[in-house]
C-alpha cells in the first residue's frame, strides 16, 4: 500500500537505463595469457563476457568504441536480462548505432538514440523510424536464416522458442499494431506511477526532486545533473530535450512492459435500510446506534496489463553524463558546472557513435573484398581500421537460466568476465560463479545513484555484496583501485568449478529488492495499467525469488531467516 510518504520504490521493476557510467570491458577483464598465444597464432584471441541485467548495452558501445586502443581480439557478449522488453531494446539500440552512414547520419543517429533510449515522449520523426525498425525485426526474429544473415552480430539461438514468440509480439506492438493513443497513454502512465511514488508529497514534487538532486545525487558525484532538466524529466519523462517541447507528444512504447497484476474486489456491506427498522426506531430520540461499514476484500484473478514500470527517480543521466574523457566539459565556473548532464550526454553518444561507426562500415563492406581491403589499407584520420563483421557477437540467453548455466559444457568455467547489475545481485550464487574460469574478474555495479537509500544502506548493500560475491568464490582485487560506483573481484586460480564454492546459507536473504515491483493489490494501481489485447503472446515468466523481502532496509536491519514474505502478486514478465 502506499505510505503517507510515498511507495518509495522509484528504482521500479523494470531497468532501462544503467545507474553507472559506461565501462570499457576488456579494461576491466584479465590481461590475455602469452601461454595461450601460441594456440591463437591463426586466429584472433577471443574475449568472452557474461553480463546479468546490462538493459541498455553502454557498457558493449564502450567496449567496441575502445577497442583500437587494444590488441585486436574477438568479443562474445552473453547477455542474461529478466524480461524481454530490456532484449528488444538491446536489438533496436545496436542496429540504430550500426546503421549505415548512407542511411542516417551522425548527428540524426546520436539524437534519436538518445530519444529512443531516455525519453518517455519522442519526435514524430522518430517514433516513425522505432515503428520501421521494429517492424523489420519483428519479420527477422522468427527467421533464423534471414536474421543471421542481415544482423550477423545477433545470436537469439540460446533463446526458447516461446520467447521467440514473445519477443516477436513486443516489436508488433512497437511497430504499432495496437493504434491509438489509448494503447499507450504515457502521459497517463507517469504521472500515475509519480504519484503512487511521492503519495501526499505530490503536491510538493518540485521540492523533492530539488532535495533529491542537490541532496543526494550531486552529494554522491552527479554535479553535473542541472536541476531544471532534472525537474522536467521527473515531472514528463523527457530528459533530452534536443527540439522544441512541444515536439515531444508521441509515447515512446519502447518503454512499455507487461505485468501480471491481482486485483482486490472491495465489497460495501451498507447499514441497514429505513425500512428494514422497526417502527420505534423511525424516530430519532429512539434511532439505534449503527454498526461500522464494514468492507469485504476479495482477491481477483490475476490480468495481463500493460504500463510504466521504470525509474522514476533518478533518470538516465549517470550511464553517458557525469564522466566524459573530454576533461574540459567537467570544468566549472564560480563553482558551477559549465555544462549539463544533457550536453555531456549527447557528446560522449555523439563520440561513441563515431568510434562504433567503424563496425558499422565493416558490415557493409563484406563481401566485396577490394572495398574492405580499401577499407583496412587507408582508414579515416582519428578511426581505428575496420574489423571484420565476425569480430563480435551479441548472445541471449533464456530467461531465468542464471542458476542453470553451469550445467551445460559450453558455459561452466568459460567467462573471463561476469558483470552483475545492482538489480540482478540476488542471482550472485556460487551455481553462478562456476560459469567464471580460474582468474576471472566480477564486476557487480552498486547502488549508490539510487536516491531512496540511504547511507548506512548503501553501506549495507556494498557489505552484502562483498559476502555474496565470496560465498561464489570470488576475493576483492588485489590493487584495483577504489570506487564507490563498482566492487570489483577475481577468482582464484585455485578454485576448482563446483567443488570449492561455500555455499550461501539458507536464511541468507536475495538481494532482489532493487526490482521489486510494486504493490500489485493496491487498487490505487488502476491508474498505472492498460489491458493487454487477446491474442498477444505472452512470454514465459521470469520468477522472482519467493522468499524476497518488501524493503532494501529490510534486508540489512533484519536477522538472517526473520525476514516476511510479501503479499504481492506481481510480474513483469508479460509479453506485449
Amino acid at each position: 500500500m502506499t505510505t503517507p510518504a510515498g511507495s518509495g520504490r522509484g528504482f521500479g521493476s523494470v531497468s532501462w537505463w544503467g545507474l553507472s557510467p559506461a565501462l570499457d570491458l576488456q579494461a576491466e577483464s584479465p590481461p590475455v595469457d602469452p601461454d595461450s598465444q601460441a594456440d591463437t597464432v591463426h586466429r584472433t584471441p577471443e574475449l568472452d563476457v557474461l553480463l546479468l541485467g546490462s538493459v541498455d548495452g553502454r557498457h558493449l558501445l564502450r567496449t567496441l568504441s575502445r577497442a583500437k586502443l587494444w590488441p585486436r581480439r574477438r568479443f562474445n557478449f552473453f547477455v542474461l536480462e529478466n524480461n524481454l522488453e530490456a532484449v528488444a531494446r538491446h536489438m533496436l539500440i545496436f542496429s540504430l548505432a550500426l546503421e549505415e552512414p548512407e542511411k542516417m547520419g551522425l548527428q540524426e543517429r546520436s539524437e534519436t538514440f538518445l530519444e529512443v533510449w531516455g525519453n518517455a515522449l519522442l519526435r514524430p520523426p522518430v517514433a516513425a523510424f522505432v515503428r520501421a525498425q521494429a517492424d523489420l525485426l519483428a519479420h527477422l526474429v522468427p527467421e533464423p536464416d534471414r536474421l543471421e544473415e542481415q544482423l550477423p552480430w545477433l545470436s537469439l539461438r540460446a533463446l526458447k522458442f516461446r520467447e521467440r514468440d514473445a519477443l516477436e509480439a513486443v516489436f508488433r506492438f512497437w511497430a504499432g499494431c495496437e493504434k491509438g493513443p489509448e494503447a499507450f497513454p504515457m502521459n497517463r502512465l507517469w504521472d500515475s506511477r509519480l504519484r503512487h511514488y511521492l503519495g501526499s508529497r505530490y503536491d510538493a514534487r518540485r521540492g523533492v526532486s530539488d532535495w533529491d538532486l542537490r541532496m543526494k545525487l550531486h552529494d554522491r558525484g552527479a554535479q553535473v545533473i542541472h536541476p531544471q532538466e532534472f525537474r522536467r524529466w521527473r515531472d514528463t519523462g523527457v530528459a533530452f530535450e534536443l527540439r522544441d517541447s512541444s515536439a515531444y507528444h508521441v509515447p515512446n512504447r519502447t518503454l512499455a512492459s507487461g505485468r501480471l497484476l491481482s486485483y482486490v474486489r472491495v465489497h460495501c456491506l451498507s447499514w441497514p435500510t429505513a425500512a428494514s427498522r422497526s417502527p420505534r426506531s423511525q424516530g430519532p430520540q429512539h434511532r439505534p446506534h449503527l454498526p461500522p461499514l464494514s468492507l469485504l476484500f476479495q482477491r481477483g484473478e490475476r490480468v495481463a496489463a500493460r504500463g510504466y514500470w521504470g525509474d522514476i527517480a533518478t533518470g538516465p543521466f549517470v550511464a553517458f553524463g557525469i564522466e566524459a574523457d573530454d576533461e574540459s566539459l567537467l570544468r566549472t565556473s564560480n563553482g558551477q558546472p559549465v555544462k549539463t548532464a544533457g550536453e555531456i550526454t549527447q557528446h560522449n553518444v555523439t563520440e561513441l557513435l563515431r568510434e562504433v561507426a567503424a563496425w558499422g562500415r565493416a558490415r557493409a563492406t563484406r563481401g566485396d573484398p577490394e572495398e574492405q581491403q580499401h577499407a583496412e589499407g587507408s582508414p579515416e584520420p582519428g578511426t581505428a581500421a575496420a574489423p571484420t563483421p565476425e569480430s563480435f557477437t551479441i548472445h541471449f540467453l533464456p530467461l531465468n537460466s542464471a542458476q542453470t548455466l553451469h550445467h551445460k559444457s559450453c558455459y561452466n568455467g568459460r567467462f573471463q568476465l561476469l558483470y552483475v547489475a545492482c538489480g540482478m545481485v540476488h542471482l550472485l550464487i556460487p551455481e553462478l560463479g562456476a560459469c567464471v574460469a580460474p582468474g576471472g574478474n566480477l564486476i557487480v555495479e552498486l547502488a549508490r545513484y539510487l536516491v531512496d537509500l540511504r547511507q548506512e544502506q548503501l553501506q549495507g548493500f556494498n557489505t552484502r555484496v562483498g559476502e555474496l560475491a565470496q560465498a561464489a568464490g570470488f576475493a576483492p582485487q588485489t590493487g584495483a583501485r577504489p570506487s564507490e560506483i563498482f566492487a570489483r573481484f577475481c577468482k582464484s586460480q585455485e578454485s576448482a568449478l563446483g567443488n570449492t564454492v561455500p555455499a550461501v546459507e539458507p536464511g541468507t536473504p536475495p538481494l532482489d529488492v532493487l526490482a521489486q515491483p510494486l504493490e500489485a493489490s493496491s487498487p490505487a494501481l488502476e491508474g498505472l495499467t492498460q489491458p493487454l489485447q487477446g491474442g498477444t503472446p505472452h512470454c514465459e515468466p521470469c520468477q522472482l525469488p519467493s522468499e524476497a523481502p518488501g524493503s532494501l532496509s529490510e534486508v540489512l536491519t533484519q536477522p538472517q531467516g526473520a525476514l516476511a514474505l510479501p503479499n504481492c502478486e506481481s510480474d513483469s514478465k508479460t509479453g506485449v
